[in-house]
């Protein structure tokens, strides 16, 4: 067994000791019906921003936009080539390509491995570096390089093939699962425009009390704040400073917020801005996680999150018509060991 002790409030080993979807498995069959039972007008939207936004790599700067190039053969380039290259009477011409891309750099979904945290799950009063349900840092989730308890370096912890790679806790599992079911619209921006605001268990309660949102288990939280338009209108060109003082963002300390996302049995959380929560959080004293609600969700309860979706259109029509579900098509790439991926998502109403 990998671990004798599990965090307080989470779910290690509710699912199957060897669990890798977390709340994902709560989208089963009925998932998908509920889903489809909101399909009425026959309509999709894309969820998606182009892939090359926010553009730069301000907002982060491990993360640049991707590279497009063509592929090669012989040496050349592999766009608008004529076959007549390698067949004299060949009347095709090809254009192939390649990309080079970081996976969270525009829309996309975090996996299990992506947030992990110091914790004795032995039980032997030593902290381990170890992912949902006690999957270990090195030994699942391998790197170019081994950190120990405090980030000392140590030996290559990788295997070979890439790296990195997550053993367990990849983004395939949840690309074979499907990530299909119903979603449910929170429009955090219809009531706080585009103002920077901290949302914790009260300001949500109040919008989905206005709006007659409710929310089941298994469902896919949806929240539009803004940001993504905001990204949007500036166009390739982000200005950081304007970014981080745009927008909602959840209140990753707000233990009744926490409460609710545990209590709610939703099976993943999507939202239009960058980190889903407000970072750096609100202060806190004594040891804690810089990301309280990464640690929750993704560490604590296998809920993976969803960040930059762009989302106006569907707000707009959910609104215009009354309502706020509908069926979400969002698989991740099926990319073995990758510990996020982009997304395309479709929701149809």
């Amino acid at each position: 067994m990998r671990w004798k002790n599990r965090p307080p409030g989470s779910n290690w080993g509710d699912f199957g000791l060897d669990d890798q979807l977390g709340r994902v498995n709560l989208i089963q069959a009925e998932q998908v019906l509920k889903g489809a039972a909101e399909i009425r007008a026959g309509r999709s939207f894309c969820l998606s921003l182009p892939l090359d936004l926010p553009g730069g790599n301000l907002l982060n700067p491990r993360r640049h936009p991707p590279r497009l190039e063509p592929t090669y053969r012989d040496g050349k380039p592999v766009l608008n080539f004529p076959m007549a290259r390698i067949d004299k009477d060949s009347i095709d011409v090809v254009s192939d390509d390649q990309v080079l891309i970081s996976l969270q750099y525009s829309t996309q979904w975090d996996s299990l491995a992506h947030v992990g945290a110091r914790f004795d799950a032995d039980g032997d009063g030593h902290e381990e570096l170890v992912y949902y349900n006690g999957y270990r840092a090195d030994h699942d989730v391998k790197g170019p390089m081994q950190y120990g308890e405090h980030g000392e370096e140590t030996a290559c912890g990788c295997d070979g093939r890439n790296l990195s790679f997550a053993g367990a806790l990849g983004i395939e599992n949840m690309a074979v699962h499907g990530m299909q079911g119903r979603g449910v619209l929170v429009d955090l921006a219809r009531h706080f425009g585009e103002q920077r605001k901290l949302i914790g268990f009260d300001e949500l309660q109040e919008v989905m009390h206005a709006d007659g949102v409710e929310i089941e288990a298994g469902d896919f939280l949806v929240l539009r704040t803004g940001f993504a338009e905001v990204v949007t209108r500036m166009a390739g060109d982000p200005d950081p400073e304007v970014l981080h003082h745009s927008c909602s963002v959840l209140n990753g300390r707000d233990a009744r917020l926490l409460e609710w996302i545990s209590d709610s049995g939703i099976a993943a959380i999507c939202a239009d801005n960058y980190a889903v929560e407000a970072y750096p959080a609100a202060e806190a004293h004594g040891r804690k996680s810089i990301l309280p609600l990464h640690h929750h969700c993704l560490f604590k309860l296998g809920i993976p999150l969803g960040e930059l979706w762009y989302l106006p259109e569907l707000a707009s029509w959910l609104h215009d018509n009354g309502r706020n579900r509908f069926m979400l098509t969002a698989p991740p790439l099926r990319l073995p060991g990758a510990v996020g991926s982009p997304v395309t998502p479709i929701a149809t109403v």
